[in-house]
């Protein structure tokens, strides 16, 4: 044991922790004679094993953020960030670590995940990556400063905002549609919303793009009205995104006064286009609005719809349900090769998306139903009938012990998890193990590299 008393100090990287920060442990000698104190250090950008010098500030406590003043020997998986804003910017945690280095430590991600719920760890699959991890997002939300600026949050901290000159992780058309809003912005000198003074106009920029059709979407959040002392500038603003950019079919102004932090509509004003997009995944159309939830990755919501397919194994005298159903991503290819499917989502809005969906795509044999997913489980059941399927995709706090139990007491024949939370699905599937049912595969898909992010396609089998 090293005992140190110095704020600078060389430590090496014991491991990566939920965040995708090194952690390292430094020990202090008390001045009063009593045993040496452990001080816990969080390191951004190091990877395990790092030899690196760090500054402590504040080391009274037990837990500090640390930041490194130099890799003294690095890792063979270090690379060089290749994005000038990465020290910086919350958007990724992980450009310094090499892709392969990244998909091996997510693997062990889900393989940890399973042990700790007393579940075989050699089920899990390597991770299937990109090819070109790269400009993979359809979807960014980017936050204006006090200044006007355009950016992303800093790491760790949601009061400041990094002003972007791009981002490697959103589609490039996007990335030129928020530099144009940005200079639209700086033009007419518009200030952005101040979070400490609930003062300012501009909001967020959201951005969509279909990588299948081309269409995008941009989106104002602001705490006015494109009227008044605004018409000129708006005005401007709609000229200069027909003119430069035809792709754009959904141009918006999202009036949003709340105090809370999100991008929400109280007041919806279309400026160009229409209110949604179209996109397709897997052969079908779909519909997309500002608060539509969709797949961020498309490519690798592919193979997650192909994985959940090849799973299921559907047939076409089965019937289905698709918990956590959303606006149909799933639903739709499955309820193409079943009898009657049916889907449960609590946003109402998404059912609505996921019926007009399946009426676009000329399926017929969909039911969609706008509940929780407990109720909707039960109300489904008395009406619908049992499944033979059920595919569960639920949001990353999992679907809980009580959704599971319910699931397992129906009895599907197989179970098709799809998972954005290892931790979660790990807790989720151990419910339904003593109802008879036995995990076969555990899938893990990366859709956001260079983050800590990991999604798992798993099935499960009833026992005859």
């Amino acid at each position: 044991m090293t005992i140190v008393n110095e704020e600078t100090h060389v430590v090496e990287i014991d491991h990566i922790d939920y965040k995708g920060n090194g952690q390292a442990v430094i020990w202090f000698e008390n001045d009063k004679g009593f045993k040496p104190r452990k001080l816990k250090l969080t390191i951004p950008h190091t990877l395990k094993g790092e030899s690196v010098q760090v500054v402590v500030d504040h080391p009274d406590k037990r837990r500090r953020k640390a930041m490194p003043i130099e890799i003294l020997a690095a890792s063979p998986e270090r690379t060089d960030a290749p994005c000038p804003h990465f020290e910086l910017c919350g958007g990724c945690v992980w450009q310094h670590w090499k892709y392969e280095g990244q998909l091996k430590h997510k693997t062990e991600q889900v393989k940890n995940a399973l042990k700790r719920e007393g579940l075989d760890p050699e089920l899990v699959l390597d991770t299937i990556g990109m090819d070109d991890p790269w400009h993979y997002r359809n979807k960014m939300e980017f936050t204006f400063s006090p200044e006007g600026d355009i950016g992303l949050h800093e790491q760790g901290n949601f009061r400041k905002i990094i002003p972007l000159e791009t981002c490697l992780i959103a589609g490039r058309n996007m990335v030129d549609g928020m530099l144009e809003v940005g200079e639209w912005v700086k033009e007419f000198g518009l200030k952005g919303y101040d979070k400490d003074a609930h003062d300012g106009l501009l909001r967020h920029l959201m951005v969509r793009e279909s990588f299948a059709t081309g269409e995008m979407m941009l989106a104002l959040f602001a705490t006015k009205t494109p009227d008044g002392e605004l018409v000129s500038a708006v005005e401007n603003l709609v000229e200069r995104i027909t003119k430069k950019f035809p792709n754009v079919k959904s141009l918006l102004w999202l009036v949003n006064t709340d105090w809370a932090d999100r991008a929400q509509s109280e007041d919806t004003h279309l400026l160009a286009g229409r209110d949604f997009i179209y996109d397709e995944m897997a052969g079908y159309r779909y519909r997309l609005w500002f608060d539509t939830f969709f797949q961020t990755n498309p490519k690798q919501a592919q193979k997650l719809v192909d994985l959940a397919l090849e799973m299921g194994k559907p047939k076409e005298d089965e019937k289905m349900i698709d918990l956590f159903c959303g606006v149909g991503t799933f639903s739709l290819p499955f309820a193409a090769r079943v009898k009657e499917l049916a889907g449960i989502e609590i946003v109402e809005t998404s059912i609505e998306s996921a019926k007009r969906n399946a009426i676009d795509n000329d399926l017929h044999n969909t039911t969609f139903l706008a509940r929780d997913a407990r109720r909707g489980l039960d109300e489904m059941h008395d009406y619908f009938g049992f499944a033979d399927i059920l595919l569960i995709d639920p949001p990353r706090g999992g679907a809980g012990g009580k959704v599971m139990r319910r699931i397992g007491r129906s009895k599907p024949k197989r179970i098709v998890y799809v998972s954005c939370s290892p931790d979660t699905f790990a807790t989720d599937v151990a419910e339904l193990l003593p109802f008879g049912y036995t995990l076969q595969t555990v899938q893990p898909v990366d859709l956001f590299p260079h983050t800590v992010h990991v999604e798992c396609v798993a099935w499960l089998e009833l026992e005859k």
